[in-house]
C-alpha cells in the first residue's frame, strides 16, 4: 500500500514510518526538514513540504492509497491554527485526488472525551499550558468529521517513549476522570496502522491507553 505519513519527523510519526516499512508498505514521509529523517529504506521516499502550503500537500497526496497524520507542534502558549489549517489542506487534497482513507492522531481529552485525561490535565495542563493547542485539535477533528473521507480519529492518552507492547485498551470509553492514562507512541503507531484494514473504525474516534 502507498502511504503518506504527515508529521513523519515527530515521535509518533517516526514510529509510523518505521513500522509501516516493516509491514512492507511504500512510505512517503512528509516533513519540513528532510534531514530529520535518518532512516534509509528502498520503500521510503522523503517529501519536503509544509502542511500550510496547499501545493506541497497536494503533490504529496497524489498517488497515495491512504494518509496517516501525526501532525503536531510545540507552540502551546500562543493561538495558532497549524493543526486545523494543515488538516484542511490535507483533506482538500485527498478529496481532490480521490484518496479516501485518512487516519489522524489527535488526543484524549477533547470532544466527547473532555475530562478523561485525569484531574492534572483537566485542571492544570489543558487550561494553563495547552489551551490553544487543544482548541486547535478540536477544530482539526471537526474538519475531518465534516469531510467525505473514510476517516478514523485516534485519541491517545498521555504519550510516552516506551516500547511497543501490543497490549492496550482501545475504544470510545477509554480514560479516567481522576488519573492520567498513558500509552507509548510506538503502540499508537501500531494501532493506527492496524486501522488501515479495519473498516469498523471508519467514522469513529477510538481512544487508546494502557
Amino acid at each position: 500500500m502507498n502511504l503518506l505519513i504527515i508529521g513523519a519527523s515527530g515521535g509518533t510519526g517516526r514510529e509510523l514510518v518505521k513500522q509501516a516499512l516493516e509491514y512492507s508498505h511504500n512510505v512517503t514521509a512528509f516533513v519540513r526538514n528532510p534531514e530529520k529523517i535518518r532512516l534509509q529504506h528502498a520503500n521510503l521516499t522523503v517529501a519536503k513540504g509544509n502542511v500550510l502550503d496547499p501545493d506541497s500537500v497536494d503533490s504529496a497526496v497524489m498517488g497515495q492509497d491512504a494518509v496517516l497524520s501525526a501532525l503536531g507542534h510545540k507552540k502551546w502558549f500562543i493561538k495558532t491554527t497549524i493543526l486545523s489549517e494543515g488538516t484542511r489542506n490535507i483533506v482538500s487534497a485527498m478529496e481532490k485526488h480521490g484518496v479516501k482513507r485518512f487516519i489522524c492522531e489527535t488526543t484524549l481529552g477533547i470532544g466527547d472525551t473532555r475530562g478523561r485525561l485525569g484531574l492534572y490535565y483537566t485542571l492544570f495542563v489543558i487550561p494553563v499550558i495547552t489551551y490553544f493547542y487543544f482548541k486547535d485539535k478540536e477544530k482539526q477533528e471537526h474538519i475531518i468529521a465534516e469531510s467525505s473521507l473514510d476517516w478514523t480519529i485516534v485519541r491517545p492518552g498521555q504519550l510516552t517513549n516506551g516500547r511497543k507492547k501490543d497490549v492496550y485498551r482501545h475504544g470510545e470509553s477509554i480514560g479516567s476522570w481522576i488519573f492520567t492514562v498513558h500509552v507509548s507512541r510506538a503502540d499508537v503507531a501500531g494501532f493506527m496502522l492496524k486501522q488501515l484494514t479495519d473498516n469498523s473504525s471508519v467514522h469513529r474516534s477510538p481512544a487508546i491507553a494502557y
